[in-house]
């Protein structure tokens, strides 16, 4: 069970201690941008409790006046990240559109934000006004249709930010940039494909677009929007006469 969870008062509505000036002023939002400088350094490894309180030149012990567990910690640290995510637009698509591009902006700003999205309770003040700014922007579509509209667009977007953090990650820890990797692995593609075994793959590879990451997110985004687009139309004429 999450730590949260059988609070009286999650960490948003409790209040912090008193100011005290010394040795060193404290409040969460200074622990949260300590933790958020930790993490787009290191990533999420680097925070701990210890560390962000050294990070501040305080003792461990006087941050949990401010939280309780580094869970919370986290939270705090995804809730803010949420207010760098703001969507805008007219219309339903120009917001969900706005609301995917936002956030991926905002993960690859902050790469531990993959390692978030989609885990955690999203229950804090900059994630409810992200929620609300997007149920707002839609207007008067059609709930039925918007609101599993709205899961599907976060999903991709968490999916498609996770596999791009995960190659940058990986592309750092090889050292290899990705003409490299096409160097040193691409003969062992072709001797694969030479076997004929997979004339699909083979394909895809030789004549298939090689899209970058911005216009392949694009792409699979317009595919969802475009699917999203179908289904409003049919949940506002109905079934076809007919049927």
């Amino acid at each position: 069970m999450h730590p949260l969870y059988g609070r009286a008062m999650l960490v948003w509505e409790r209040p912090e201690p008193p100011d005290r000036p010394t040795p060193a002023p404290l409040s969460r939002e200074r622990i949260v941008r300590a933790a958020i400088r930790l993490a787009d350094a290191d990533g999420l490894d680097a925070v701990s409790l210890r560390k962000v309180a050294a990070a501040l030149d305080v003792g461990p012990m006087r941050l949990y006046g401010y939280l309780a567990t580094k869970e919370e910690l986290l939270d705090l640290m995804l809730d803010a990240a949420h207010a760098e995510i703001r969507p805008s637009g007219t219309g339903w698509r120009e917001v969900l559109r706005s609301l995917a591009e936002s956030t991926r902006q905002t993960a690859h700003r902050h790469e531990w934000l993959a390692d978030l999205l989609g885990g955690r309770p999203q229950l804090g003040p900059n994630t409810l006004a992200t929620s609300e700014a997007v149920l707002a922007g839609v207007g008067d579509a059609d709930l039925e249709t918007v609101v599993p509209a709205i899961s599907a667009v976060n999903a991709y977007v968490t999916g498609a930010v996770r596999r791009e953090i995960a190659e940058r990650r990986a592309e750092r820890a090889s050292g290899l940039d990705k003409a490299q990797w096409q160097a040193a692995f691409g003969p062992y593609l072709l001797r694969t494909f030479a076997t004929g075994r997979f004339p699909a793959l083979a394909a895809m590879v030789h004549d298939g677009p090689h899209l970058d990451a911005d216009r392949s997110f694009d792409a699979g985004l317009d595919f969802l929007l475009d699917g999203i687009e179908a289904c409003l139309t049919r949940a506002e004429t109905g079934p076809p006469t007919g049927s």
